[in-house]
């Protein structure tokens, strides 16, 4: 069990804690004024008192911590095993009806407490059924509306089997809920492990072949130079300043491969780039897509390279579902939010869901695009993860097509 776990025991028995000091308070009550036993109270309401002191603390504390550990769970069932001796001994010890409730802190302690921990609880239990039966105060011969002491007994273990079975079921459903989260939590970090050590290995291998890429570029440049010098007509020589400027963008890209781990060894900030230069960028690279921008970027213009590694990848992605059914139209709504975030929604025209596909998946090349490599929309929800945002999918408003928005906090630089 995790400290969030322990944290979750300990405000549950809190409120069980609540429900035994007002059943004893109760008891007692009804006992010794309804049935006229002769039990000796003083003792009795300074236990449930000092109880209910004990639990006016532990609530507070329990509302200001964020996780607890075994010996705090350890301690609170060691109070509420102390508590329980004190009133079963002075209220008739073994004769008491409600001794069988000892076994109520064996099973919490087998459910909230790990092995070294839950022998220790058990010992204690037992220990303190031993104290009560052994120096209990005997409770006296009893004649009244509700017949003798046995009548008195059968009715107590009656009222004692209903208290611990609906504590049983509370406590069981409540760490039964516990553990359903536990494996599903456990479940999705597996399979984001699995992600990341597939995101892992694709950097490094982009990185090697960034450092194999980089010398061909440069030569195809000079060479585009040299074909561009002898270009005979205007024509030619607009078409050689194109093919330089997208080498220009391919040699600036892969520079910006190692760029993240040199400000990281040097212990720099991070590369930001401008979110305008990166759309004309993009758009320099699809010029046969027709973008439709809208949103204002106004106080918002640096931003960390991941966010304009995202936003470019989901516009590639939606180009290429639009392509895919004649379609070469995008949407792109992009707006600084409030306290330094970045909120933009990208819409394609493409065929929408594919039942067969998740919405966002969970692990590498996986996609349902012919020619595609599966890497950009679960590199984009890694992306979004890691700076702490949102990312989200909906179909399109109108017709068919799909949007895919996401919404990160102040961690982009203005």
């Amino acid at each position: 069990m995790d400290h969030r776990a322990s944290l979750s025991s300990v405000r549950l028995l809190v409120k069980l804690r609540w429900l035994a000091v007002a059943g004893q308070a109760l008891t007692v009550l009804i006992v010794t004024r309804g049935m006229g036993v002769a039990l000796w109270q003083p003792p009795l309401w300074c236990g449930i008192a000092a109880l209910a002191m004990f639990n006016l603390h532990a609530a507070r504390y329990a509302r200001t911590r964020r996780n607890a550990g075994h010996r705090l769970v350890f301690t609170h069932l060691l109070v509420d095993i102390t508590s329980l001796a004190w009133m079963v001994g002075w209220s008739g010890g073994i004769e008491n009806p409600f001794s069988s409730l000892f076994l109520l802190p064996l099973a919490l302690c087998i459910l909230a407490l790990p092995g070294g921990w839950m022998w220790t609880g058990a010992g204690a239990s037992i220990a303190g059924y031993a104290v009560a039966v052994l120096a209990g105060r005997a409770v006296p011969h009893v004649h009244g509306m509700m017949g003798d002491t046995f009548n008195l007994h059968m009715l107590g273990m009656l009222v004692s089997f209903a208290v611990s079975a609906l504590v049983v079921l509370v406590f069981f459903a409540r760490m039964a809920v516990a553990r359903r989260d536990s494996e599903r939590q456990l479940a999705r970090l597996r399979e984001q492990f699995a992600r990341d050590e597939g995101i892992l290995a694709l950097a490094t291998h982009a990185a090697s072949v960034a450092h194999e890429l980089n010398t061909p570029l440069g030569t195809l440049t000079l060479m585009v130079e040299d074909l561009a010098a002898q270009a005979q007509s205007d024509v030619q020589r607009e078409e050689f300043a194109t093919l330089k400027e997208l080498l220009e963008i391919c040699r600036d890209r892969v520079r910006e491969l190692a760029a993240p781990a040199e400000a990281s060894a040097a212990g720099t900030a991070p590369l930001a780039v401008d979110l305008a230069q990166v759309i004309e960028r993009w758009q320099l690279i699809r010029p046969a897509i027709e973008l439709r921008r809208s949103g204002s970027l106004q106080g918002l213009r640096k931003v960390d390279a991941a966010v304009g590694h995202l936003l470019q990848a989901l516009l590639n992605n939606a180009a290429d579902a639009g392509q895919q059914r004649g379609m070469a139209r995008v949407d792109l709504h992009i707006e600084a939010a409030g306290g330094g975030g970045l909120r933009a929604s990208i819409r394609d025209y493409g065929g929408g869901f594919d039942a067969d596909h998740p919405l966002l998946p969970g692990r590498l090349f996986r996609t349902s695009k012919p020619d595609g490599l599966g890497i950009g929309l679960v590199l984009s929800h890694a992306t979004v993860e890691r700076l702490g945002g949102e990312l989200s999918m909906q179909p399109a408003a109108e017709g068919q097509g799909v949007m895919v928005s996401f919404v990160l906090p102040s961690l982009v630089r203005a």
